[in-house]
């Protein structure tokens, strides 16, 4: 297994405020990167000395993660990756598939064409990429972008967490998708008609796909 490597915290002082956040990205990144596996045990002691920082911050992180769905805590055997699941993929993929539609009509109109094209590059990111982080931070700035412009922080809020959520199967996507030439096009499919205001036939055509890759995942599992 690929030795475990932490970047320190640097001016602790200065950011002990924001430390389980960072801290709580470090052990995504470390997930994405398949140093942390799925089941893997978060030991806070670990954790501590790796950032240098005290165990609070970790506790702290762990707990956002756990709420996340990222981590799961028991009494008994401590912090561990979530494990991955055909029933989370699935309820995921639902949930997804009902948030959508309810913030492309509303973004649209404040979508510019500049914005257009961002989306459109980042979905190009996400078919080229062979790192899950990239994979996965082109994945959430691409919603990110078109939830924030639907003006509907509530809708965005839980579909962020619901991205942060998938990160752990950000690698399995990249085994099961393994080149350009394999991997399903449906954000870049979306953005085409999506910016000539289909936005029905947009999303039709995303929802096809999008079910499709749901099938292969959980094929998978």
């Amino acid at each position: 297994m690929p030795k475990v490597f932490f970047p320190k915290i640097a001016n602790q002082s200065e950011e002990s405020a924001r430390a389980p956040s960072i801290v709580a990205q470090k052990i995504r990144e470390a997930i994405l990167d398949e140093v942390l596996l799925p089941g893997k045990h978060l030991k806070e002691i670990e954790l501590a000395e790796k950032f240098e920082v005290s165990r609070s911050p970790v506790r702290e992180a762990l707990l956002a993660l756990e709420k996340e769905g990222t981590v799961v805590i028991s009494p008994f055997k401590g912090a561990i990756v979530k494990p991955l699941s055909v029933e989370e993929v699935l309820d995921i993929g639902e949930l997804r598939l009902t948030l959508i539609p309810l913030a492309l009509k509303p973004a649209h109109r404040h979508l510019s064409p500049i914005e257009f094209d961002h989306a459109y590059d980042l979905a190009k990111r996400m078919t080229r990429t062979h790192s899950a982080k990239e994979h996965f931070e082109c994945h959430s700035e691409f919603w990110d972008g078109i939830f924030s412009k639907a003006q509907r922080p509530i809708l965005r809020g839980v579909f962020r967490q619901l991205n942060d959520r998938m990160a752990r199967y950000e690698p399995l996507y990249l085994r099961v998708f393994p080149t350009p030439e394999s991997r399903p096009r449906q954000p870049e499919a979306l953005i085409e008609l999506y910016r000539k205001g289909k936005i029905t036939e947009a999303f039709r055509a995303f929802r096809k796909t999008y079910l499709e890759v749901i099938d292969q995942l959980t094929e998978h599992l």
